[in-house]
């Protein structure tokens, strides 16, 4: 028999159709008796939590709504906003000093990132709440001349504004090198063909480098931001009315802390988590350059999951 006859011969025994592999997966019952175990102690404990009595969740539901809480709510929320601004815009400003060719603002500010990460928020806090005992007045004239304006520092810098010094300018020593790791980050490629183009140092920043940056600039921030929402919680300390300030308030005339406590651990949780899905977008609007294919969303996912498939195609049947 010629070569030729057994290639026709082996051709027409090869079946029309071609049946698709049905892959069995491996099988691995530790996993789902870990997983089992794991959930038997997630239902245990919260049914112990939940059935408790003396969790008072009467209590809990009175005060979820409280206009006292939502008013201490809403000045965590306005605290967070402007800390954050003020962090962003000191960070923006350090990190373009730290990379001056001039050595004095370098250092300035090397010496600025220094000292506010070296020190704790929460002196930081009662250094500026009890700034006038040591400036009792601030005034704005000649140095060691004739003063033009006076200012008391107790009126100048009241609880709110101490709160804002105290979170904003710490948080811009952070934001000051999270903003440098971003810039650095860019290839000076980017500047070098700025420059040539008649770009001045200042543009070439604003258009070119800054934008190219967000993309790993903005997941650290989000989570800054995530967490000085919590942060804000220290400003207690001052007496400042926000949400922690409001609940301990509370529980100290009725002597339900647990309860009260449960009531802002549930709204932080709730701040926290719309803070998480906006991060999770503004990263993905910003990552559409560093990945051809992005992952499906979760809401992507659930339509996914509940669409109908559809009909393969004939030549596959």
């Amino acid at each position: 028999m010629s070569e030729s006859t057994l290639r026709t011969t082996a051709i027409a025994k090869t079946p029309a159709v071609r049946k698709e592999i049905d892959a069995v997966p491996l099988r691995r019952p530790g996993r789902w008796i870990a997983s089992a175990a794991l959930a038997f102690v997630l239902v245990f404990l919260l049914q112990g939590w939940t059935a408790n009595p003396r969790m008072q969740w009467a209590t809990v539901g009175d005060h979820l709504f409280a206009p006292v809480v939502l008013e201490g709510l809403g000045t965590t929320l306005w605290l967070t906003a402007a800390a954050m601004a003020i962090g962003v815009v000191g960070g923006v400003v350090l990190a373009v000093l730290r990379g001056s060719d001039n050595p004095l603002l370098s250092r300035l500010s090397w010496l600025y990132i220094w000292v506010f990460r070296g020190t704790p928020l929460l002196v930081q806090l009662l250094f500026w709440y009890f700034l006038a005992a040591v400036v009792p007045r601030v005034g704005f004239g000649v140095p060691w001349g004739p003063t033009f304006v006076e200012f008391d520092t107790n009126q100048l810098v009241t609880q709110t504004s101490a709160a804002l010094l105290g979170l904003g300018l710490h948080e811009a020593a952070y934001m000051a090198e999270i903003v440098r790791s971003g810039i650095a980050s860019v290839d000076d490629g980017q500047s070098e063909a700025a420059n040539a183009l008649g770009m001045t140092r200042r543009q070439t920043l604003r258009r070119i480098v800054l934008p190219q940056a967000l993309r790993i600039i903005i997941p650290p921030t989000g989570n800054q931001v995530i967490s000085m929402l919590k942060t804000t919680s220290l400003v207690s300390v001052i007496a400042v009315p926000e949400l922690l300030t409001s609940i301990q308030a509370i529980y100290s005339r009725n002597f339900q802390q647990i309860p009260l406590l449960t009531v802002a651990c549930a709204w932080y949780l709730l701040a926290v988590s719309v803070l998480s899905v906006g991060q999770y977008y503004l990263e993905r609007r910003y990552g559409r350059g560093a990945s051809r294919d992005l992952p499906p969303t979760p809401l992507q996912r659930m339509r996914g999951t509940f669409a109908q498939p559809r009909p393969a195609p004939l030549e596959n049947r």
